[in-house]
């Protein structure tokens, strides 16, 4: 099948090679050319721009950091939607508000193309190993249609609703596991404070009710003060702001959230926006006077 991906970027790179790998013909467009060296090697062919990849492709991909880049790549000069036919199929990969996505679907029908929200979970790890979780919203037919493309990167694909209901699922999923690291970090810095190893109250936490797959990579990164990007703060403090703009919209009160959003904040103006997500313990670190480091090898 002649399969189009727009975004190789941190979950982008890993993604595409399970397509590729499946014996897909695969046509790749990212703003970096670089990006897609390694995937160009296998097979791919690089388009122009999003245009051709939807004109060269039966179905499309993006995997993409923000909604206003969803809307600019689909709906831009040279987008998706330019190059799209009445049977264009495309699923965003991409953690998009559901507003967004429901204003692209609206433009893709007129066209009679179609648009799929299938969010993504599991981080780089899940996007190397094939293991994501997928939330998909839109047209049943298609996504049965598709689905078989879907399991080459997931291995939990499962339809959520109509269009939008994919991105409800996967911002709820975020806001639980953002809320999670400040609390993490608060739990943990007072345990550290009180004179207790991390790695001990790992051990105790992970036995007990409190053990949640968040803290999985603890013992390799946070107590270490490992911080490299697997999922960058500045798209996790983006996903909060995603749920507590829709609670708003909504009339649905987040005191806790919107708390949490403005940690998130602060991380980001401390400078640590780049930095993987578990950064915004070092919030928690300043203010209690402790760092959250194992000396247990």
């Amino acid at each position: 099948m002649k399969v189009g991906f727009i975004g190789i970027g941190l979950m982008g790179q890993h993604m595409v090679k399970h397509i590729i790998k499946a014996g897909h013909d695969l046509v790749v467009y990212d703003i970096n050319k670089n990006a897609a060296s390694e995937i160009i090697s296998m097979g791919a062919t690089f388009a122009d721009n999003p245009a051709q990849v939807a004109t060269s492709s039966e179905v499309v991909f993006t995997s993409l950091p923000r909604p206003q880049d969803v809307e600019e790549v689909t709906l831009g000069e040279g987008g998706i939607l330019a190059g799209a036919s009445v049977n264009t199929t495309h699923f965003d990969l991409s953690t998009t508000d559901p507003e967004t996505i429901n204003h692209v679907s609206s433009l893709y029908v007129q066209k009679g193309a179609s648009i799929l929200d299938a969010p993504v979970s599991g981080g780089t790890v899940g996007a190397e190993k094939g293991t994501l979780c997928i939330m998909v919203g839109g047209d049943l037919e298609k996504y049965n249609k598709y689905k078989s493309i879907l399991e080459t990167m997931g291995s939990q694909v499962m339809y959520c609703g109509d269009i939008g209901s994919g991105s409800v699922c996967k911002i709820a999923n975020n806001l639980i596991g953002m809320t999670l690291g400040v609390v993490l970090s608060e739990a943990l810095s007072m345990g550290v404070k009180a004179g207790v190893d991390p790695m001990t109250l790992y051990d105790a936490i992970s036995a007990s009710t409190g053990n949640t797959a968040h803290m999985k990579s603890y013992p390799e990164t946070l107590f270490k003060g490992n911080f490299e990007p697997g999922f960058k703060l500045d798209l996790a403090a983006k996903d909060v702001g995603l749920a507590t703009d829709m609670g708003r919209k909504l009339r649905v009160p987040m005191k806790v959230s919107n708390l949490v959003q403005q940690c998130y904040i602060d991380a980001q103006n401390k400078g640590w926006g780049q930095e993987s997500t578990l950064a915004i313990a070092k919030i928690q670190e300043e203010i209690s006077g402790v760092e959250i480091r194992s000396e247990i090898k």
